[in-house]
């Protein structure tokens, strides 16, 4: 039989063998192999040792500028010859480890940026090890059913009945779901189109998708992927507690209806990225259901309050959502990436299907087999739901829920600090656990407590004394706590509010100019989704 090789591969098997003598692999790989299993403990074992020391790190962060972290990993980063685990580990703990931020500590209180739980961290490493991937059945027999009941729980948690969904990379990839199904969904229903098949149809540049002002960049982002144009969103004003109510988007209905557009969605917003304010939506739900809108509920941040007897009702009004995004990485406590996207009626997904014969032939599900590659945008996907599960095993709603709560009390308590302190301004009550105010003594300008505030938050992180974020509100600057972290007490908010008027004083006394054009904000520049 004449060889499919080119010519080129066709050397003499017994000729290569004896030009590349290949190495035994063993030593690489956890396979059962007595060198493998060796190496294997070593490695985690001196991963262990460097976390431990970082845990141990007294600061949130070193200081290191952009400049001088760039300088210190300067160098190539795939020599010609390897270098000993062990040696290479340790190398990482001195030049990345130590100069990255410590999520733990009670004072890095920027982001919606978890520390992780010890049991997640633990199924990290099973994650990883385990290798399954989630786009086919014969490559993640158990870990499909797992994701399957992972996600049936929680459809009865938000929806409180039987739903789908699938997990995802986090918020950004769950609200471009929500919208990809939005979009296909009112073509299908309302003017015979399949978009999968035949892409945007006749008049998509009148479709209109409705959010707040303080709705994630994502929103604008999403639509802009899907073909409908960053455009096509329309930030409608919330009340005076940053809440998007029914009556405003009638109006905007209206507006858009007598200009010749068609409204396709509604975004209801269960805690913004700033303030983490919660949406009416049970309000917007009677305005989606009158309006024949799809309902999408991004939780990504506040969706974990399902689980707190004490503020589930805050999320009332979300089982009536089309599909919801939740975030595992934010008050759920989980490693990044974990999130999921929901849908309230399963058949949604159908606009995704499409058979691949390398990895679900049609048929395969007839035959009993389960298939989620066709409910993801993604192909490969980790088995991070075994992340969740075993947290939930280990701990259990009412730990879960107390979590939240802790970090719910120790907003309220912040709030009421700064509340009461001359020089601090608080921008308004917290509605989750972000706490948005600002040094603000009586007699500077608003121009100079812009330049002031910004000093605030880069000195803090340039000595390594803490990790807050900075944004703006009603065109100003403002510091802001995300009080994710369950180790962060009131004595440590005191200390750091203290730190923050020292620094404020000494810029004060200085009489430092203000630049209005460097203020910055977490939201997407040039977003309309800005200055509430």
């Amino acid at each position: 039989m004449q060889s499919m090789q080119p010519p080129e591969l066709q050397a003499p098997l017994q000729t290569q063998e004896s030009r590349c003598p290949q190495p035994p692999f063993e030593h690489l790989f956890l396979s059962g192999a007595e060198a493998g299993t060796a190496a294997y403990r070593q490695a985690v074992s001196t991963a262990t040792d460097i976390l431990v020391r970082f845990a141990l790190q007294p600061q949130p962060y070193r200081g290191a500028s952009p400049q001088e972290l760039a300088a210190v990993l300067a160098g190539d980063p795939c020599p010609e010859a390897g270098l000993p685990t062990r040696e290479v580990l340790e190398r990482v703990e001195e030049l990345v480890v130590q100069h990255s931020v410590k999520v733990t500590h009670p004072d890095c209180i920027a982001h919606l940026h978890c520390p992780p739980l010890i049991p997640a961290l633990a199924a990290e490493m099973v994650v990883s090890a385990t290798n399954q991937s989630l786009d086919s059945w014969d490559q993640s027999p158990a870990a499909t059913i797992v994701e399957q009941q992972i996600v049936q729980w929680l459809c009865r948690l938000y929806f409180a009945q039987a739903g789908d969904g699938t997990f995802t990379s986090g918020g950004t990839q769950s609200n471009f779901m929500g919208l990809l199904l939005a979009r296909d969904h009112y073509a299908l229903t309302h003017l015979d189109w399949n978009c999968e098949e035949r892409g945007l149809p006749p008049g998509a540049e009148r479709l209109r998708i409705l959010c707040s002002q303080a709705a994630h960049f994502t929103v604008q982002k999403s639509a802009g992927l899907l073909g409908l144009g960053r455009a096509s969103v329309v930030p409608v004003g919330p009340d005076s507690d940053y809440r998007l109510r029914g009556v405003a988007v009638e109006r905007a209905i209206a507006d858009l209806r007598r200009d010749g557009l068609s409204p396709i969605a509604l975004v209801a917003t269960a805690g913004t990225t700033d303030l983490g304010s919660i949406d009416a939506m049970a309000e917007l739900a009677i305005v989606a259901r009158t309006h024949g809108l799809w309902l999408h509920a991004d939780a990504a941040v506040g969706g974990a309050l399902a689980l707190s007897e004490h503020h589930r009702g805050l999320l009332a009004g979300i089982e009536a959502a089309d599909s919801i995004t939740v975030d595992f990485h934010k008050l759920f406590y989980q490693p990044i990436s974990c999130g999921a996207f929901l849908v309230r009626n399963r058949r949604a997904f159908e606009v995704l299907r499409l058979h691949a014969d390398c990895l679900n032939p049609e048929g395969t599900e007839e035959a009993g087999i389960p298939d989620l590659v066709i409910k993801s945008v993604l192909t490969t996907r980790r088995f991070d739901a075994l992340k969740l599960y075993i947290c939930l095993q280990a701990l259990g709603r009412r730990e879960f829920a107390r979590l939240v709560e802790s970090t719910m009390e120790l907003a309220r308590a912040t709030a009421t600090i700064i509340e009461h302190d001359p020089e601090l301004e608080l921008a308004c009550y917290p509605a989750i656990n972000a706490v948005v105010f600002r040094y603000a003594p009586e007699g500077l300008s608003a121009f100079e407590l812009d330049s002031i505030n910004k000093t605030v938050q880069a000195t803090l992180l340039r000595r390594g004394r803490a990790v807050v974020a900075r944004t703006r509100l009603k065109d100003r600057v403002q510091l802001k706590f995300t009080l994710l972290n369950p180790l962060t007490t009131v004595d440590h908010i005191r200390g750091l509010l203290q730190e923050i008027k020292a620094i404020g004083r000494a810029e004060a006394a200085r009489g430092v100019a203000a630049d209005p054009a460097s203020t910055v904000s977490c939201l997407a520049p040039n977003s309309p989704m800005l200055n509430l």
